[in-house]
């Protein structure tokens, strides 16, 4: 049968001061009416039934996850520590095979926007279709539009099939030069979007994992304490994906964002036409080009561009468009005392 894992645990403390522990970025409604963690089980709707999807989150979040996406509190999978995706996801297919041995399994993130969920679901089932086909760890390439400097690439190699191509190698945050270089290639971004069967990704990571491999057997024992404590965090990019030669990419046909800092916003939400884009009471007056978050009271601009304005929790965040991805740097220059919100 067909499962899915929803990575969705993580602080999202790229969206300050709107993310706060209590209330991340994954619950919140970044990109739609819905909160992406919503959003993305929905998605699945016909291809993975809800009592098929296992979510991988932190104790704090565990219980508003089960709640929020209705899901049965056997699969809401409470890691005791954080410890990147490749832990994560090993042990989730673990959890999986336990229950279904001859398991698909479908591995996404919590945080994305996607613009045609037909099309995602058409090409997850070509994904899972080619892990099962061609016993591979399968992963969904995104046709770039723009040179990303900070995502992933996947250089495809050999035809598998019509579809499905070898990976000749990856090319991880490239600078913007290489990033074009790459598109004239033909590269796709690394959507993070995976597919295998449990059996082939436990026997993959036993040969290619040296972090988590010698750890395996504490997950058939059912200590998963024991097996994150011992466990060295690596993502399953680096820790497996890089390393095996048993990796297909799949391409993806559907417009995809990985929500990642307040600069997103602008991709993934309507814009008014000066290129605004504009959630809560706003009033912006000769401004272009900004993002504006207004959680409570109504925010005023005034002959301004390329800003990202936010107003929530307490807090008022005003910085140029261009520095939302430097949000650690700016919140480790903060005092605890402002630095830390909740709500």
């Amino acid at each position: 049968m067909r499962w899915a894992v929803l990575l969705a645990g993580g602080s999202g403390t790229r969206f300050w001061p709107l993310s706060t522990p209590e209330n991340p970025k994954q619950l919140l409604p970044l990109a739609g009416n819905g909160s992406t963690a919503e959003e993305a089980v929905e998605r699945l709707t016909g291809l993975i039934p809800r009592e098929r999807v296992l979510v991988v989150t932190g104790l704090a979040l565990a219980d508003r996850m089960r709640d929020r996406l209705k899901l049965p509190a056997a699969n809401i999978l409470v890691e005791p520590r954080a410890a990147s995706t490749g832990p994560a996801l090993i042990w989730a297919t673990a959890e999986v095979a336990a229950r279904d041995p001859d398991a698909e399994v479908l591995s996404l993130h919590a945080d994305w926007a996607v613009g045609d969920a037909t099309a995602f679901r058409r090409t997850a089932e070509t994904a899972l279709e080619t892990a099962r086909r061609f016993d591979r760890l399968v992963t969904v390439g995104v046709v770039p539009s723009r040179p990303e400097t900070g995502y992933g690439y996947i250089v495809p190699g050999a035809a598998l099939d019509a579809v499905s191509r070898t990976v000749a190698r990856f090319s991880e945050k490239p600078d913007a030069a290489t990033a074009l270089d790459l598109m004239a290639a033909g590269a796709l971004w690394n959507s993070g979007l995976f597919a295998w069967t449990a059996a082939r990704l436990l026997a993959e990571t036993k040969i290619h994992t040296p972090e988590v491999a010698p750890h395996l057997a504490r997950l058939v024992e059912h200590d998963v304490a024991g097996f994150f404590a011992a466990v060295t965090p690596v993502s399953i990019d680096v820790g497996l994906l890089e390393r095996s030669g048993a990796v297909a990419v799949v391409p993806g046909a559907f417009a995809w964002d990985d929500i990642g800092t307040w600069q997103a916003l602008s991709r993934v939400r309507p814009k008014d036409p000066f290129g605004n884009v504009i959630v809560g009471s706003a009033v912006l007056h000769e401004s272009q080009d900004c993002v504006v978050w207004a959680d409570r009271d109504t925010v005023v601009l005034s002959g301004v561009e390329d800003l990202v304005v936010v107003q929530a929790n307490g807090r008022i965040l005003v910085m140029p468009t261009e520095r939302a991805s430097a949000m650690k740097t700016l919140l480790d220059a903060l005092p605890p005392a402002v630095r830390e919100v909740h709500g």
